[in-house]
């Protein structure tokens, strides 16, 4: 069994965390095969100011497509809404923290006009703008420890990340602030690792063991409201799934550049219907765009 992967630090510590749980079900031998994409070649600008579509997972896709590895393991986020026609997400383990949290010598609180933050996210900044920080924004680019480094070496003020990243990189010791949810509202599928296979995989019985129905199912509703909307990362949007008393409850908003909000939502169901949520909060949320 042959895994790809992006040779990232991350994505390598999310491949091995594939490989562990599938030796525990599989005696077969299992390889790791590494790929480089167009996303990891480009450092020096900012991601919406490209076509994003597919940055981190189009030549992965190819090497799954022509059979050169059996499946893809990839951060959830970065997956287009539109798979190729005979791909599919085989499974979704259970997902680690999708909070946004803070990268910097200060406080949240003490961070204020004139100071610098690094991102690369539409999103990030316009929450940084909702919350009136008048931040200078600097681009920032390269895997989580080279922007822990830019942080610390005070080339940027701040940056704001995903918890989940740091947690599987083991430095959370890094962390100043964890956002909650409903602050900084984070990306679809944030903190969730997909695994893609071609639809006619021999492998799909033995990975979908590794299927966390309820991780599946909170992400499923979060990535359909990209889909409905049809927005990569030209628009600020998040979203945020969980549950609460046996229901699936399913949060985004929209915000323009300048932080303003253009449209919030809150959507509770059944969580079998979580698809048929995002769509509701999807095709609301297209009349605002």
């Amino acid at each position: 069994m042959i895994i790809g992967t992006r040779g990232s630090k991350l994505a390598l510590a999310q491949t091995e965390e594939i490989n562990n749980s599938l030796s525990k079900i599989s005696n077969e031998e299992i390889k790791i095969k590494i790929i480089k994409t167009k996303g990891d070649k480009i450092t020096n600008s900012q991601l919406y100011n490209m076509d994003s579509k597919g940055l981190f997972t189009k030549e992965l896709d190819k090497v799954v497509l022509e059979e050169e590895v059996d499946f893809a393991v990839h951060s959830l986020k970065d997956v287009p809404t539109e798979l190729d026609e005979d791909l599919e997400i085989i499974a979704i383990p259970s997902r680690e923290s999708p909070n946004e949290v803070l990268i910097s010598q200060y406080n949240w609180e003490d961070l204020s006009d004139g100071c610098t933050l690094g991102s690369s996210s539409l999103r990030r900044e316009a929450f940084c703008n909702h919350y009136n920080k008048g931040f200078k924004l600097k681009p920032l680019r390269g895997n989580i420890e080279t922007r822990i480094q830019k942080v610390l070496k005070g080339e940027v003020n701040a940056t704001i990340m995903a918890e989940a990243g740091l947690k599987r990189l083991g430095l959370t010791k890094y962390i100043k602030k964890v956002f909650p949810t409903d602050y900084i509202y984070p990306a679809a599928g944030q903190g969730a690792i997909a695994i893609i296979a071609r639809k006619d995989s021999d492998k799909k019985e033995i990975i979908q063991k590794l299927n966390d129905y309820i991780s599946f199912q909170q992400v499923l509703s979060e990535k359909t409201i990209l889909e409905e909307v049809g927005v990569g990362c030209q628009w600020p949007l998040g979203a945020i799934a969980s549950m609460k008393n046996n229901e699936l409850v399913l949060n985004s908003i929209l915000l323009d550049k300048k932080g303003d909000t253009l449209y919030k939502s809150s959507v509770s169901g059944s969580i079998k219907d979580a698809k048929e949520i995002g769509v509701k909060i999807g095709r609301e949320m297209i009349e605002y765009i």
